[in-house]
């Protein structure tokens, strides 16, 4: 999601004026798109750790609302698309059947698995070990690249990997060898997320420079929402008990956690540069981690900490060097 777009849905919008400020005077458009990113990334990792208090308190299930946050989202973009681009617009990428395949295999095995394997990671652990393991995905796009390229990893590359498996075994262990602190299935699903991130990451490339990132990404969550809803339809919602709360906390997590995050992190990219949108999205794993111990009472060890970072570091080396490399 951090490709920039020329698409109506990153189409600039007015800058907010400076308070106190002079008349013709406004905020700088980069202050702006920090503001943006910032916000668009803790806005993700707070629907992480809502999420999980779905799941604690509600009893609602990952693949339930997995159905409910993509197909609502996939309908809002889609609506979008006609109303910018019509009818021709909105059905251009079912034209050619290599890519409408295309999109296929991105919704399932890309979005709605990335999608589902993250829920389902916190819904067996926590949000703060389940946005940390997903932030495993950039390592292993820098893997398939450098098989893809038939050539070793740099040594700043290799930085980034050593980081990446620290960070994941004093995640898991606490700094304890011996003690797995991680439930096997929450990190099991929790690699799974960082596996197919990076699916989602490199699959939709050519799809959206052709077609626009909100109609691939729109089709994607709705035909993930289909997928979904054969396990899981929306309406059947058997041990739960939904009160105000519960439907504030599926708004939070559907609404702001999702579109409006969206939005922001994508119309950030017309203001300040990819590389910047990918290091400040860093805030969204501290974000959730931050949520997690101050909300639900999380408890998360000195060494577990530690190794969040370090994941969060293998991020900040590969795109660092992504730069150079350009």
């Amino acid at each position: 999601m951090d490709t920039p777009m020329d698409t109506p849905l990153n189409a600039p919008v007015p800058p907010t004026r400076k308070l106190g400020a002079g008349r013709g005077r406004l905020l700088p458009p980069r202050f702006v798109g920090v503001c943006m990113v910032l916000v668009g990334a803790t806005l993700w990792g707070l629907s992480g750790t809502a999420s999980q208090r779905l799941f604690d308190t509600y009893h609602a299930t990952a693949p339930w609302l997995v159905d409910v946050r993509m197909g609502f989202s996939g309908l809002v973009l889609l609506t979008t698309v006609l109303a910018t681009q019509g009818v021709r617009g909105l059905f251009a990428v079912w034209a050619r059947p290599k890519d409408a395949l295309a999109l296929l295999g991105f919704a399932v095995l890309g979005l709605y698995m990335v999608q589902l394997s993250y829920l389902m990671s916190i819904a067996r652990g926590n949000a703060a070990m389940a946005t940390f393991l997903q932030y495993l995905g950039p390592a292993f796009v820098l893997l398939y690249a450098a098989w893809h390229a038939r050539r070793w990893p740099t040594r700043w590359e290799s930085a980034g990997l050593a980081l990446a498996v620290v960070g994941t075994l004093l995640l898991v262990t606490n700094g304890s060898w011996h003690t797995v602190v991680v439930p096997p299935a929450a990190l099991v699903w929790g690699l799974i997320s960082a596996v197919t991130l990076a699916i989602y990451t490199v699959a939709p490339g050519r799809l959206m420079r052709v077609h626009g990132a909100p109609a691939v990404i729109g089709w994607a969550m709705l035909i993930g929402s289909v997928v979904s809803s054969l396990q899981s339809p929306p309406w059947r919602m058997a041990g739960v008990h939904p009160d105000g709360a519960f439907w504030a906390l599926a708004a939070f997590v559907v609404i702001l956690g999702t579109l409006v995050a969206f939005y922001l992190y994508l119309s950030s990219t017309s203001r300040i540069s990819p590389v910047e949108s990918s290091l400040l999205a860093c805030v969204e794993p501290l974000s959730a981690a931050v949520a997690s111990v101050v909300w639900l009472h999380t408890q998360l060890g000195a060494a577990t900490v530690v190794g969040g970072l370090c994941i969060v570091g293998t991020v900040v080396v590969l795109t660092l060097q992504s730069r150079r490399a350009s």
